[in-house]
């Protein structure tokens, strides 16, 4: 298994047209401008890609596209996010993304909205783990999805070979209960960067980041002074803070349509509106 070897990747956004069907052109196009800027990993379909409003021939058409494309260097990184209410889906998308050269990793989301008990995410996420050799990242985000991992559950799944990885978004400080396995290395990563100066102190070392699609290069030189113990704030936070207080994800793409003359179009409604 090839491991992720990137402490920074950027959260992209999916492209939608304007009757909301997926545009893989410009969703490649942002990310293959991230990449000529220097930026080595993206994630995507995640929920700053609005995983959840996609079909699962949906993500496969993008997965598909991304495999297609030849303008990708071989180290660049491309991690995929896999999430679904039915385990089925999960798994099916798993098997296809291990038939791809172009996928780097996945990053695994737990269930959303259906409330699985602690035994049944256990499962899930064994389950689709054993469904592919590339690495895994685990996903704990319990505001979106309304179920939280348990330390009991985590520590288990982290004994899985291809969990490398766990990108929390939830409570950061339930990492003092996590018990890493002897000898394997486990990457912490930070779900965004609200608190990141805390979360570094308590043992992140990785980033997945929402603000580096509009600053990729300036937020990562502030995540790697940080990491260095140069606590300073990010120079343009209050900027950000303001762009994306309102209907972010909208906000997100008008800013890259603007920046990189790409037209990211819509989110998907009911998100996307504007005062």
């Amino acid at each position: 298994m090839k491991n992720l070897k990137s402490n920074y990747h950027i959260a992209v956004p999916t492209a939608f047209y304007k009757d909301e069907e997926v545009n893989t052109r410009a969703t490649i196009n942002h990310i293959l401008y991230l990449q000529k800027l220097g930026i080595t990993s993206v994630l995507v379909c995640g929920s700053t890609g609005e995983q959840h409003s996609m079909s699962l021939d949906e993500k496969i058409k993008i997965l598909d596209s991304i495999e297609e494309e030849g303008g990708f260097n071989k180290d660049f990184e491309i991690i995929f996010g896999v999430a679904s209410v039915r385990q089925k889906d999960a798994v099916t998308l798993m098997k296809h993304i291990n038939t791809l050269e172009s996928i780097s990793g996945i990053l695994l989301g737990v269930p959303p909205y259906i409330l699985p008990n602690q035994l049944e995410l256990q499962n899930f996420i064994e389950v689709a783990a054993s469904s592919t050799k590339k690495p895994i990242i685990l996903y704990n985000n319990p505001k979106r999805t309304g179920i939280d991992c348990s330390p009991g559950v985590i520590n288990e799944v982290l004994k899985i070979h291809n969990i490398i990885g766990i990108k929390e978004a939830g409570d950061y400080n339930k990492i003092k209960e996590y018990v890493f396995p002897q000898g394997k290395e486990i990457y912490l990563y930070s779900g965004g960067e609200e608190d990141l100066n805390k979360k570094i102190e308590l043992g992140f070392t990785r980033l997945s980041s929402v603000w580096g699609n509009i600053y990729p290069l300036e937020v990562k030189n502030w995540f790697n002074n940080l990491l260095n113990r140069e606590n300073k704030s990010f120079e343009y936070d209050e900027q950000l803070n303001d762009l994306l207080s309102k209907s972010p994800i909208q906000q997100l793409k008008n800013q890259i349509s603007r920046t990189e003359n790409i037209d990211m179009g819509v989110a998907r409604k009911p998100l996307g509106m504007l005062d």
